[in-house]
């Protein structure tokens, strides 16, 4: 039987993590989700203490919530969760991005398809018309169409097969994982709407960032390394999300 497990890093999450949790158990089938682990950097708000009072120890969860701790960053955190993963589709999900209603049975039905990874489309939780264009845009199946935001499945013997994220990574984790993804012509596109949140953008200014996105995938483009993108992320985007 095919069974997700849910992979979600978190750094300080403290103000969204509970959401999310509530959201992903009253939205998918009990029969479908194997565990879903929370994988912690070092949050220092609460974060831990929120998975672990509200859901972890609570009596008669129906699906099985683990609190996991790693080294920081994302691709450590992501790679660390799917080495204690007991099912056989990973799902890598940001935790402030909520998947559509039977998330679950729409991934398994892909697998069983014989697509072994894929994402949703997206939106942002913004009326604003570039980022409303932005999310139509990943209706598409171009690779410059993806990100880490629209999640990740993947089944875990092909996760294996690939080698994992590259830890060398501190940003663009997902896009270096599903380039290689697309060069297998391994991926799909599930026409669906997941809805992330546009709180990254309302921090450092819509368009700033939107410059410093697009010159760390130029530069990536161009042959940049990865250290060479963290250092330009570290400098001028803010590491918070």
């Amino acid at each position: 039987m095919n069974k997700i497990s849910i992979v979600i890093p978190v750094l300080n999450e403290s103000a969204n993590i509970k959401n999310l949790l509530n959201y992903l158990i009253e939205n998918s089938s009990e029969e479908n989700i194997q565990d879903i682990l929370v994988v912690d950097g070092g949050s220092i708000d609460g974060t831990q203490d929120m998975v672990l009072d509200t859901f972890a120890q609570r009596e008669n969860t129906r699906t099985y919530i683990r609190l996991l701790t790693s080294e920081k960053g994302r691709a450590k955190q992501m790679n660390f969760g799917a080495k204690n993963a007991s099912g056989n589709i990973l799902y890598f999900l940001h935790a402030d991005s909520f998947p559509p209603k039977n998330f679950d049975k729409l991934i398994i039905k892909q697998v069983k398809n014989s697509n072994k990874a894929g994402c949703f489309r997206m939106k942002f939780d913004s009326n604003h018309w570039w980022l409303k264009l932005a999310g139509w845009l990943t209706k598409f199946s171009w690779k410059i169409a993806r990100g880490g935001d629209q999640s990740l499945f993947i089944t875990k013997s092909l996760f294996y097969k690939i080698g994992g994220f590259d830890e060398s990574y501190t940003i663009y984790e997902d896009n270096d994982f599903i380039s290689k993804l697309y060069k297998r012509k391994q991926f799909v596109v599930i026409q669906e709407w997941l809805v992330t949140s546009s709180r990254r953008y309302k921090t450092n200014g819509l368009w700033k960032l939107q410059y410093h996105y697009c010159n760390i995938h130029i530069k990536r483009l161009l042959g940049a390394d990865a250290q060479t993108l963290n250092k330009y992320y570290l400098k001028h985007v803010l590491v918070k999300k």
